[in-house]
């Protein structure tokens, strides 16, 4: 049986959850092959914003917005994936602060020599919360921001960072670190991944049919194993 294979393009939040989903779609639809390449959310949308050919984006939902907006992407193609949360961590054999509520998550960053972020949607919202508690400034020069495609746990594993903040499906796994859990309820930033049609693809259909899988209640169970929930 001769095969069809879709380009995809994502955000490294998403890259675990993505190679679960390709093999699910696999055994669903056997004449696909889906190559996946996971890079920083903003190296993936300036691709596809450089007219790389690609079939598939998946990126937060308000990339792809972007990406929409500006023609990259195929109008009332985007399908709304999964909802991910960030987690919070400290190296292993650190000290484990309390995070359970609000006030103590802002003491614990007031304590670290050291606060890694992301450049993801989550970094932007995390120095928004910073803002907000009016710690900005006090922290500015304790502020680690990984390169793009660079987890902050990795960071912490080296010894660079105190405190990480990341999407849970980008903590979950790495070696050298404790994962708290994560942000409290009152503050969670919640970022829900979203996947659409290039304007490029010469497959819309059959990506289409990708990302109607995906969306699926038949993904519900390998999402949570990732520490997502379906959208």
């Amino acid at each position: 049986m001769s095969t069809t294979t879709l380009r995809l393009i994502s955000s490294m939040a998403t890259k675990p959850l993505l190679a679960d989903l390709v093999e699910l779609f696999k055994s669903h639809a056997p004449q696909y092959e889906v190559q996946v390449q996971s890079v920083g959310g903003v190296d993936a949308a300036k691709r596809v914003q450089a007219g790389e050919a690609f079939d598939c984006v998946v990126l937060a939902s308000d990339a792809i917005d972007t990406l929409l907006a500006q023609g990259h992407l195929l109008a009332g193609s985007r399908v709304d994936l999964v909802h991910s949360g960030v987690a919070v961590a400290v190296p292993a054999g650190a000290a484990v602060p309390d995070i359970a509520t609000e006030e103590g998550l802002k003491q614990a960053v007031l304590a670290a020599p050291t606060v890694g972020v992301s450049t993801g949607p989550s970094g932007v919202q995390l120095a928004k919360l910073f803002e907000r508690w009016g710690i900005a400034e006090l922290i500015q020069d304790r502020i680690v921001q990984a390169r793009p495609g660079v987890p902050v746990g990795t960071l912490m594993a080296q010894g660079q960072v105190a405190l990480g903040f990341q999407q849970l499906s980008e903590m979950r796994g790495v070696p050298g670190i404790t994962v708290l859990g994560p942000l409290p309820d009152a503050v969670q930033i919640t970022t829900t991944f979203s996947g659409a049609v290039t304007t490029t693809s010469g497959q819309a259909d059959a990506v289409r049919a990708l990302l109607a899988f995906w969306a699926s209640a038949a993904t519900a169970d390998t999402k949570g194993q990732q520490g997502m929930t379906p959208a």
